[in-house]
């Protein structure tokens, strides 16, 4: 997406590209922005308003942005993997020295030395970890605990489905499929549109191949429930985790250091 004048192109619309992300995650997670602000509103409650936060997977930086729109004061280290997410974020926060972007692989033993900072008063990461299976997540859940301060947080929010309770996981995924189906007809991009549409852009075309010889066209994670997710970050070394807020698909899970 790029923006033009009468005289040729002028440069890459980051913001259109931030926008454009956002609806296509919205396309699956409606509650998404409800979920943010519950984040922040946990982020305020135990850090306060100027905390230095370590972004996890942090994409185009959809957490980074809302943090520092909220809490201007604050900091953001950004960490991923994927040079096309990179990109969009390096061209969104560019000049802006609050943030710091770094690429790193979260299954390297060695990506918390890439980090500015030896600790943070919280790390937050969204939508990303079930990329991960079980055992690399655990090994990374005690890595964050390293990171994170006494008295700070993690918080992921992402899918932590239940498998006790098939009957309603099978009716919420059928009202949700016909939810999306409907935004669908009305324009809305899914994942592959999107980086289909990411792949002819001349700016991000090269970093979306890198993209996929990374990752290739899906993960292998795996998606273990909420109450999982809660006894191994004790196991890693947090005090206390529980979910803080829940829609029908999705968890925000806060672990206390």
């Amino acid at each position: 997406m790029t923006t033009t004048t009468g005289t040729g192109t002028t440069g890459t619309d980051w913001q259109a590209w931030q926008q454009s992300w956002d609806r296509q995650q919205e396309w699956y997670m409606p509650d998404r922005e409800e979920r943010f602000r519950t984040m922040l509103d946990m982020v305020e409650a135990f850090v306060g308003r100027e905390p230095r936060v370590l972004d996890l997977a942090c994409g185009t930086g959809s957490i980074t942005a809302r943090l520092l729109d909220r809490f201007p004061n604050a900091t953001s280290t950004g960490v991923d993997l994927d040079p096309a997410l990179l990109t969009i974020a390096r061209g969104t926060f560019e000049g802006d020295d609050r943030v710091t972007l770094v690429e790193a692989d979260l299954q390297d033993p060695r990506w918390p030395e890439r980090l500015p900072y030896d600790t943070y008063d919280a790390v937050l990461t969204a939508t990303a970890l079930h990329w991960l299976r079980s055992d690399p997540l655990t090994v990374l859940y005690g890595r964050i605990a390293g990171l994170v301060r006494h008295g700070g947080v993690f918080m992921n929010a992402d899918h932590m489905p239940d498998d006790t309770t098939p009957r309603i996981n099978a009716t919420e995924a059928t009202h949700s499929r016909a939810r999306m189906e409907r935004a669908m007809r009305d324009g809305a991009l899914d994942w592959a549109e999107w980086w289909a549409l990411a792949a002819k852009d001349p700016v991000l075309a090269a970093p979306t191949a890198r993209r996929f010889e990374i990752y290739g066209a899906h993960a292998d994670g795996e998606m273990p429930s909420a109450a999982w997710h809660a006894r191994v970050l004790r196991e890693q070394g947090f005090a206390e985790a529980r979910a803080v807020w829940a829609s029908p698909s999705d968890t925000l899970l806060l672990a206390l250091k």
